[in-house]
């Protein structure tokens, strides 16, 4: 207990700097965020967990000693979740930041998940960004896409933003959809459908996120301090178990109202904003891994239709990126 009690340097260094830190947040949607004790848990890393005076904004810590993460005090069933993250500057190999929804903790081997994961580089601000989307345990099937960032993360804070409906799923970099994912018949259980906990880690991932795992985390650059601010968490609250929400008779306004927001529907306009985020930035996506799924693509032909205008920039980067 007295470990645990035990409040590391890091920490102490990291609370000291939080005062004079002024985080730039890229707010990207008309959405009320809510301060961290409303919201959210401490989840793993103690002290390497720094809560702001007024609450609002949480720093991450990976040192030797742990990484940190927290955990939303609810789960839902569908909605839209929002963070503004500004990431770990100068060496970063083999750190992963993540930004998450899942039920891993309530369902082991069928668990949805839907992720935004940095991926620390050697060179500063070059991070990449990858989000995945598992449904029922399908992680061996893969739904993974994986860009570079238009922007040096790790100046300011950019908002990173998940929709998920019960038709699809948009991921939102800023005002920009980045990726799309219409459900579809054949997708099954595929497309998550339990309720998920929504999730922020920092942690070593030096066995596979730089480069295959060639480049580690060089503890002599930490702490390694990701910055989580303007929290929003927009949806119905649901038991886990049981799959319904919590409270009586709001499901069906509650998903009326996500499903018309102006972050459920991709107009003309942000549909040529993915479109062309995709062909500059994206560097892998699974719909043309033709190493992982030698058998085939590994993606339906909605998936196909929407990735083919990054086909040749896909099959000639995932040498260099997967």
């Amino acid at each position: 207990m007295a470990a645990k009690a035990r409040v590391s340097l890091t920490a102490v260094l990291a609370a000291a700097a939080w005062a004079c830190l002024s985080v730039v947040a890229a707010s990207a949607f008309d959405v009320p965020t809510v301060a961290f004790e409303e919201g959210f848990s401490p989840l793993f890393g103690d002290g390497n967990l720094v809560r702001s005076s007024d609450d609002r904004s949480v720093r991450l810590l990976l040192d030797r000693r742990s990484g940190s993460g927290f955990i939303s005090s609810d789960y839902y069933l569908h909605g839209f979740f929002s963070a503004s993250i500004k990431l770990p500057k100068d060496y970063t190999a083999g750190v992963v930041v993540a930004f998450y929804l899942s039920n891993g903790d309530v369902y082991e081997k069928t668990h949805d998940e839907l992720d935004f994961e940095f991926l620390g580089s050697r060179w500063g601000g070059q991070w990449r960004v990858q989000t995945n989307v598992y449904g029922n345990g399908s992680t061996s099937r893969g739904r993974e896409e994986r860009y570079l960032l238009p922007f040096d993360p790790t100046v300011e804070a950019h908002s990173y933003s998940i929709l998920w409906a019960p038709t699809h799923i948009i991921f939102y970099v800023d005002d920009t959809p980045i990726r799309e994912v219409i459900r579809h018949p054949d997708m099954g259980g595929d497309f998550p459908a339990k309720p998920m906990a929504v999730y922020a880690t920092i942690w070593d991932g030096s066995a596979w996120a730089t480069d295959g795992g060639k480049y580690k985390v060089n503890y002599k650059y930490a702490p390694f301090a990701s910055d989580f601010s303007e929290l929003a968490v927009v949806g119905s609250r649901a038991d886990p178990v049981l799959r319904v929400p919590r409270r009586d008779g709001a499901a069906h306004q509650d998903l009326l109202a996500l499903m018309t927001a102006d972050y459920a529907v991709v107009t003309p306009r942000k549909r040529a904003a993915m479109r062309a985020f995709r062909a500059r930035q994206m560097t892998y996506t699974v719909c043309y891994d033709a190493v992982r799924y030698a058998d085939g693509l590994a993606c339906q032909a909605a998936d196909i239709l929407q990735n083919n205008i990054n086909a040749r920039v896909c099959r000639e980067s995932y040498w260099h990126n997967g």
